[in-house]
Order: C-alpha cells, then structure tokens, then sequence
C-alpha cells in the first residue's frame, strides 16, 4: 500500500486501522509486517492498533533495521509458513462465513444477469445464517429508497440515510456533480442513466432485510443476513474495506470486465455477457448469461454460485489468485474545507 507518510488526522488513523484489520484477518495463517523504519504509520506505532497477537503467527521487520531485508524476510516468511502448515481443514458450517459484493464496470447486462445472481446469492446466505455485506455508496445514488425500504428498524433507516447523504455532501463540498455518473465505460456497455446503473447496483442485494449498516472497514458480525457497508465505488478501496471487515470471500461482478483481485480474500469474479466472459475466461469465474437466453433460472445461477463461493472458502483458487492479482488500496479520509 503506498501509504503511512504524508497523512493525518482521521486519514491516518483510517490506514492505521485498516492495516491491523487485516493482520487479524482469519485468511491470513501466517503475517509478515513489512516497514520502512522512518514512515508516521511505522511498526512500533502501528503495534499500538494491531493489539494481542500471536507472535508464532504475525512477524515483524523494518527494513532499516537490517543489513539485509531480503535475507532476513525470507527466514521469517519460512518460520510462517511451517507454522501456517501445521494446520489442517476442519468442517464449519457456511453460517460463519461472510462475503462481500461489489460490482465494477458494469453493461447494460449486469443489472439483468450478473448481478440478480448475486443477489439470489446474497438470498441464499442469508437463509444459511450467513451475512453478505452490500457496498458502494454512490453507486446506491437514485435508487437508495428501495434499499432504505427495507431497513429493519428506524436506526439502520437513519444510518443508511446518513451514508447516501454523507457522500451527496461530500461531492458538493468539492464542487463535483452528484450525478456524474455512469462513467464513460458504462455507457459504451450500453447503460443509459444513472438510474439504471444504480438499480443494478441494488440487485446484488437481492430481496432480504438490510440488518445493519457499517462505517469504512468496521468489523461485520457473523450470522447477520444482508448489512451495508460504508464505502466508495473505487473498485479495490471497496474490496479492502470488506477485507478489513472480515470478509473472506469476494462476489464482484463486471459487465466489461476486471482483473481485481486481493491478497486477502479471493474475489470471484462474475460477468453476464457471454462476450466478454469469452475474452476475459482467464480473469473471470463465473458467467451469468444463460439467464438472459432462459438456458437457466436466476434460482440455479444464484445456487451455482453458491456452490463456487463454498469451494472457494474450501481453498479452491480464482482465477485472480492464479494470476497473481493481489492489489490493494485503503480509502483516504480528506477533510478538506
């Protein structure tokens, strides 16, 4: 991540918060803490968040501190993995799993395949005791009321009102058009309105009750059917905040397509048009498009990709990871007046 310097304040303490977030995270069987030794967010500081650790588990090393980091790195990182392969799998129940969905360069099939799926999908956890957690706050702009609907008490209403319009002001404030959107992408995809774009969007929610709305990164609780997360519709700040938030698996769908992935959680990756999951079939996973040619129904797409995420949590690899896609990126907090 290409911070730690040259911040402050609530931004800061965001980074700061993030990072230890996903030392904790449960995919990660082994943690090397990697530092430059002289940035703000340095690791003595930053041990101040990450809290009670495991010291078999998470190592720590500052580059300055050694005559060779590469030498040193490769030690710890063998320490770890010995460590990490003492485990082995055990059976849990799908309850305890949460997922996280995201949908970026959507087409004007996404809002009618590919996403759909993911909310049948989304459905289907939450009738498991699982939780799936909905971002992207200005991606919701025009079609927020559908989800507020569906709040399960006046609090989340509140909360969910206070997200959509937290980001509305946060445009005005820097002088940009709340509804500059869809992006160029979007409408060479064929997507017309922003309206339309965002009740694609709100299709990854399927149909169920939204439990709770979550601020950037916080930690979802498990077992609580749909939630929302606080967050910008930048692809891979998005997928971080999940991360941090304990996801350990990503739903992301895309109309044109994507190579994101994570170095945390697996993203699988879904489209709904067969063309570009014809091109794209080495980054993406899933293909929605027989929903559009009636070759399949949304309720055996959303199971059929169901049974991907399961596998995927059982140590099956996307394709993101094959490929080695593992960036990231942290939402920075600008205050600026």
């Amino acid at each position: 991540h290409p911070y730690g310097c040259s911040q402050m304040g609530d931004d800061q303490e965001n980074t700061r918060k993030v990072l230890a977030d996903m030392i904790h995270h449960p995919n990660a069987g082994g943690v090397l803490v990697l530092g430059l030794g002289c940035e703000n967010s340095n690791i003595p500081v930053l041990m101040d968040y990450i809290g009670d650790y495991d010291k078999d588990r998470v190592k720590f090393l500052q580059c300055q501190d050694v005559e060779d980091e590469m030498e040193t790195a490769m030690g710890m990182l063998e320490e770890l993995a010995a460590y990490a392969g003492a485990f082995s799998r055990e059976k849990i129940d799908a309850s305890e799993l949460i997922i996280g969905m995201k949908c970026g360069g959507s087409d004007g099939l996404s809002g009618i395949t590919a996403n759909p799926t993911i909310g049948r999908f989304s459905d289907m956890m939450g009738q498991r005791g699982g939780s799936t957690v909905l971002t992207e706050g200005p991606e919701m702009f025009g079609a927020e009321g559908f989800l507020m609907d569906r709040c399960i008490d006046r609090d989340v209403f509140v909360k969910a009102e206070q997200m959509i319009n937290g980001f509305k002001e946060y445009f005005i404030s820097h002088n940009e058009v709340v509804y500059d959107n869809p992006s160029p992408g979007n409408k060479q995809g064929g997507i017309t309105t922003l309206e339309e774009k965002s009740l694609g969007c709100i299709h990854k929610g399927g149909h169920s009750p939204i439990n709770a709305v979550y601020d950037y990164a916080k930690q979802v609780e498990s077992k609580q059917g749909l939630v929302i997360m606080d967050t910008p519709g930048n692809d891979p700040a998005s997928v971080a905040a999940m991360v941090a938030g304990g996801a350990q698996v990503i739903v992301f769908s895309s109309g044109r397509g994507s190579p994101v992935g994570h170095p945390i959680a697996p993203v699988v990756k879904v489209t709904g048009n067969k063309i570009t999951f014809a091109n794209m079939e080495d980054n993406i996973d899933f293909c929605a498009a027989p929903l559009i040619y009636g070759e399949k129904t949304v309720e055996q797409l959303g199971t059929d990709l169901l049974n991907m995420v399961v596998e995927t949590a059982c140590g099956k690899q996307t394709k993101a990871e094959a490929l080695g896609f593992v960036e990231t990126a942290i939402a920075r907090i600008c205050n600026y007046v």
